[in-house]
């Protein structure tokens, strides 16, 4: 089809060594140009991304086929000139540029030399929406801005506590010194916290979240958990702890475990209402393996159907009654490090139900 071999339009090796594989099934726009310059490959997601037909493109010349401006408005492959540019120069770092009618798209090329300094024999580009990385600097925007404003409070807390203290230590009574420094403590302990919760979000989203796996007693963990919220005030008739046994040997991270547990609990305290129930059970995952199921259930209003979807993402907030929205999205990132999931829904008393599951071990143990 105007000049492209059947090879290159399927995907597979043509006479310029394309690899085995198709083209379409990839996620970015990919456009390759041979060595005289002409379009060879036009994959599906350069078609939506550019909103440029495959026939139109197929067979051309790349500055028709795909016609780049940069922002200034410089017609792109001219400027660059790959073909006839410094034989040194192995590609085009990513940049933003413009299709015709102002539509923007990320493009990086790479060209492709039999030998080094030798001629261009294959241009290969990248063409990616800029959308998703819109959102992705929209969240980032969100990120900063939530930890700032969580961190301006209890620091100004602080600040104001210990200059009072500095200034005026000898007006103050031994009590009104120790709440003083009491509420300098709690707000110290906010901002560990927080600072916690950003080293957590980033080991997940790079994929750098370490699991070290012991054994894990899940009934007595839980218990624990129940007693440190009675010990902070709670009524013990308010929790209500089941097991259904025997349960499988679990193998994962205590820190990690305590960490799910203490947020689905806090949350469950804070945000519901009603007694907690928390079920400890055996449970056949997908894959036939062996595994454990938590359930933490409450007795509140519960999560509206059409916020569901949205409560594992960042920055939801179940109601206004503060925190920085970032516990669930750990909460998950932590079970699924495991190899686990979790789940949300409406318990049978009306309130959230939270079911997370684990196999029993890591995939080396079995």
């Amino acid at each position: 089809m105007n000049g492209a071999s059947p090879a290159a339009e399927r995907g597979g090796v043509d006479d310029a060594g394309l690899l085995a594989l198709d083209p379409d099934e990839l996620a970015d726009g990919l456009v390759v140009a041979d060595e005289h310059g002409r379009v060879v490959v036009f994959n599906a997601a350069a078609v939506r991304i550019t909103d440029i037909p495959r026939e139109r493109a197929l067979g051309r010349p790349l500055e028709d086929a795909l016609p780049l401006e940069d922002l200034e408005g410089r017609r792109w492959w001219r400027c660059t000139d790959p073909y006839g540019g410094l034989a040194t120069r192995s590609g085009q770092p990513e940049r933003n540029l413009l299709l015709p009618g102002g539509r923007e798209v990320l493009v990086t090329a790479r060209y492709v030399r039999e030998r080094p300094a030798g001629p261009v024999r294959r241009l290969v580009i990248s063409v990616r929406d800029t959308e998703a990385r819109r959102r992705s600097e929209r969240s980032h925007a969100e990120l900063i801005a939530t930890v700032a404003h969580e961190l301006r409070s209890p620091l100004t807390s602080v600040k104001g506590f210990t200059a009072t203290l500095l200034a005026k230590w000898e007006r103050f009574t031994e009590d009104q010194k120790k709440l003083m420094l009491e509420t300098v403590d709690a707000d110290a302990n906010r901002v560990t916290r927080l600072i916690a919760e950003l080293l957590d979000i980033s080991r997940i989203d790079s994929g750098r979240l370490e699991v070290r796996r012991q054994p894990v007693d899940m009934p007595t963990a839980v218990g624990r958990h129940v007693q440190a919220q009675v010990a902070a005030g709670q009524r013990p008739e308010r929790f209500f702890v089941r097991v259904a046994g025997p349960l499988p040997a679990l193998w994962a991270d205590p820190d990690k475990i305590d960490q799910v547990l203490s947020n689905l609990l806090e949350n469950a305290v804070r945000h519901g209402a009603g007694t907690v129930t928390i079920e400890v059970t055996a449970a056949r995952l997908k894959n036939r393996a062996e595994g454990t199921a938590v359930t933490v259930s409450d007795e509140g209003p519960g999560i509206p159907e059409e916020s569901m979807a949205r409560v594992f993402t960042r920055f939801w907030r179940g109601s206004k009654r503060g925190g920085t929205g970032l516990g669930l999205y750990i909460v998950k990132g932590l079970v699924e490090a495991h190899g686990g999931a979790i789940t949300v829904g409406r318990a049978p008393g009306g309130g959230a139900e939270f079911r997370f599951t684990l196999p029993v071990a890591a995939p080396a143990y079995l």
